[in-house]
């Protein structure tokens, strides 16, 4: 019975074991979404040489208490004069300033690597990205760069929560009390911030508004407040990030602006739910992006796409597959906006999950920053717990209040008005939110051509539309607390397809 019983078991471990090769045989990899997609896409992954260079070698000392700033530089710099390759940062707690990237570098963590970046704010430089923007050094940025890589397992701390302000209302009684200690706090009582500099921000850089001459050094005052992006890119030509964990940023965790073949495989991106502007992933005015299989947890927007500064007509944002992703507690699981003004097109979101974030699909700008955004495909969606609605659009976003048209805000009407046209929203499935399906447009341009197909949400409210029109429910189910299931008015040609 024993030897029967033992090749019972055998043969039960070889059936899982077959079981789960084949599971992972049919796993849905990069080449099945980019095939899928309704638009045709290419990305490709940057190689480099077969050279490393450690971090250690260039006097680097993983004890978490040495500045390791010149040891990354050295490296890097080592590693571009060879022709480029890999810049190793092994085992160990590496505490850094700014790291620039350079073209043909893969900054690659192994396994138990931690790079940490300090809180001492004076070692970020001001920097000059343009004729007359400044902006505050990133813990790892680059410009104008070609084939570069952030890989490996190892994790990056961004030290966020030395840069950013703290909403009482979003702490518990206990941390509040231990905030406190140090920082100031507003006078009003309600916010925490880590200096004096950060809180007077606002105010001193109305000081310097319209002056004809400004330097790094008129910004120093205010690098508190302006806080850095943890990963900025500009410019940049084949990016990949793979493997690696993203944490505890000042701002925006990873924020590429006009960078062209990019790919995000696998990766982590972390802030805690209380972190100020704390988005995860806001790709800018990109071209030929995959995100693929990322899971993330942000303290403002998910998964992000932004587009300004459009001057030729044509669409600054485009080619990007979001695929497999999964995102916890961000105020928008997929989200577009607010500034559209540089127009978008061809965006694919499939297989992904949104669980407790406050919005599931979120599209919002208003009159002023706004642009055409268009040919936008959400499928095989899984939503759950959502805290707003499940679905939204908006044109009233933030600072212009529903109910004014573009000529009461400082535009004019025809000036940067968000257009939302030709949206295909398929096999969602939503369970729990408070609104299901929120459509918001302007009267002078309503949001159009919206295209939902199989879709099955639980919500306490359920369809609303003002300022909408062509606008088409097929085989929609959506079971509500409170009737009427559907609600809208100044809204035209909306078809229930059973």
């Amino acid at each position: 019975m024993k030897k029967e019983a033992k090749k019972n078991v055998s043969l039960l471990l070889a059936v899982l074991v077959a079981s789960i090769q084949f599971v992972f045989s049919q796993e849905k990899d990069i080449a099945y979404y980019l095939s899928k997609s309704p638009f045709s896409i290419t990305v490709k992954e940057p190689s480099f040489p077969d050279k490393e260079f450690l971090v250690s070698d260039y006097g680097g000392i993983a004890d978490g208490k040495i500045l390791n700033t010149a040891a990354f530089s050295k490296a890097i710099d080592a590693c571009v004069k060879a022709g480029g390759g890999r810049v190793v940062v092994n085992k160990g707690t590496w505490l850094t300033g700014p790291i620039e990237l350079k073209s043909n570098v893969d900054l690659h963590l192994n396994e138990g690597a931690l790079i940490v970046f300090t809180k001492d704010h004076t070692q970020f430089p001001i920097l000059k990205t343009g004729n007359s923007s400044y902006v505050v050094a990133s813990p790892i940025y680059a410009f104008d760069a070609k084939n570069i890589a952030i890989t490996g397992t190892g994790i990056i701390d961004g030290g966020g929560d030395s840069w950013r302000p703290l909403k009482k209302e979003k702490t518990t009684a206990a941390q509040w009390s231990e905030m406190i200690r140090t920082g100031v706090i507003s006078k009003d009582g309600k916010i925490w911030w880590p200096s004096t500099e950060a809180m007077n921000g606002e105010d001193y850089l109305k000081t310097i508004k319209g002056r004809k001459a400004i330097a790094a050094e008129d910004y120093i005052p205010v690098r508190d407040y302006l806080r850095p992006y943890m990963v900025y890119l500009v410019h940049c030509d084949n990016v990949l990030l793979n493997g690696v964990t993203l944490k505890n940023s000042p701002k925006f965790v990873f924020y590429p602006n006009h960078c062209n073949n990019l790919i995000m495989n696998r990766v982590v991106v972390y802030n805690d739910w209380w972190a100020q502007n704390g988005d995860g992933i806001d790709i800018s005015a990109c071209k030929n992006v995959l995100i693929y299989k990322c899971n993330v947890n942000a303290g403002d927007d998910g998964i992000c796409m932004k587009s300004s500064g459009g001057k030729t007509g044509s669409a600054e944002l485009e080619n990007i597959v979001i695929a497999g992703c999964t995102v916890l507690r961000a105020h928008g699981g997929f989200v577009i906006g607010s500034n559209t003004d540089g127009g978008m097109k061809n965006i694919y979101v499939t297989d992904c999950n949104f669980i407790g974030t406050d919005v599931g699909v979120r599209v919002k700008s208003n009159a002023g920053r706004g642009g055409l955004v268009k040919d936008i495909f959400v499928d095989n969606i899984t939503m759950k717990n959502i805290v707003k609605e499940a679905v939204l659009f908006t044109t009233y976003y933030e600072d212009v209040p529903a109910g004014k048209d573009a000529k009461d805000v400082k535009t004019t009407a025809t000036d940067k008005i968000p257009e939302f046209t030709n949206f295909y929203i398929s096999n969602i499935k939503c369970d729990g939110a408070k609104t299901a399906i929120s459509i918001t447009g302007l009267p002078q341009m309503p949001v159009h051509n919206i295209f939902f197909n199989s879709v099955e949400i639980i919500a306490e409210k359920g369809f609303e539309a003002v300022d909408a029109r062509d606008i088409e429910l097929k085989k929609v189910k959506i079971a509500v607390k409170k009737s009427p299931v559907y609600n809208y008015g100044n809204a035209t040609n909306i078809k229930i397809i059973e």
